[in-house]
């Protein structure tokens, strides 16, 4: 049984509140660092981070915007996101203060270090990730993709990456994560592309949607709910992490 709480900290002239998820027990535990995408810390995210901890993994999702969300709010949303991710400098600071926090809690096994990344999120945790930190695994939903990807700036990592989007994603296409994956690839680091036909962007934020109900998303074009592809993918980042940084005694 896991357990889990809110923990609060400051980073970037704001205070943040993310949500920490543990395995019942003293570890060692493996560990994941959750990136919640542009519109904020949501349900969704804690609870992916408690369903983590219930397969054993020690699960800390970030916050990057102090506390807030912005459901049907896109221009304060832009407003907010948009500034961040022009600054990789401001991205790293955010991310590894996060990271630090998970990597101090109790149990965690530092070799066994896992990252999962929503839109925004995702840009995040490539920044950590080409900037020296030692995810085993990398799971990135619909992320938002550095503007000129080298692969020198990846040639230092390690960790397998996942990547998933919707066939009908204008935002993160998948012929965008596939060009990413070849840089990917000329690093020499381990790739692969899960494409969820008919998804668009967003796939998974069922909280979106007209009062919480499963159904179209009506924020933006491009962006939509589809039950189907937020199953499967997030089988995929289940099954990623246990390939790639097992649980303890599995």
């Amino acid at each position: 049984m896991s357990v889990g709480q809110d923990v609060t900290y400051t980073v970037d002239e704001l205070t943040m509140v993310g949500h920490l998820a543990r395995p019942d027990g003293d570890g060692p535990w493996p560990a994941v660092l959750i990136g919640h995408d542009g519109v904020g810390l949501d349900a969704y995210q804690r609870r992916r981070a408690d369903i983590l901890a219930d397969h054993g993994y020690v699960t800390f999702a970030m916050d990057f915007h102090g506390g807030r969300t912005y459901f049907g709010e896109p221009e304060a949303m832009l407003d907010r996101t948009m500034p961040l991710l022009g600054d990789p400098g401001r991205m790293l600071a955010i991310g590894r203060t996060a990271l630090d926090i998970l990597l101090a809690v109790p149990g965690v096994d530092h070799r066994r270090l896992g990252a999962l990344g929503f839109g925004a999120g995702g840009r995040i945790v490539l920044e950590l990730a080409c900037g020296g930190a030692a995810f085993a695994a990398i799971a990135l939903i619909h992320p938002a993709l550095p503007p000129a990807a080298l692969a020198e700036h990846w040639a230092s990592v390690t960790g397998a990456f996942l990547l998933c989007t919707g066939s009908e994603d204008p935002l993160c296409t998948p012929a965008q994560l596939l060009t990413f994956g070849t840089v990917l690839q000329e690093a020499g680091v381990d790739w692969r592309v899960d494409v969820f036909g008919g998804a668009q962007h967003a796939f998974w934020a069922v909280e979106a949607s007209a009062e919480g109900t499963a159904g179209p998303v009506a924020t933006v074009p491009g962006v939509g709910y589809h039950a189907d592809a937020a199953r499967r993918a997030w089988d995929s980042v289940l099954r990623h992490f246990l390939d790639e940084m097992p649980p303890l005694g599995s």
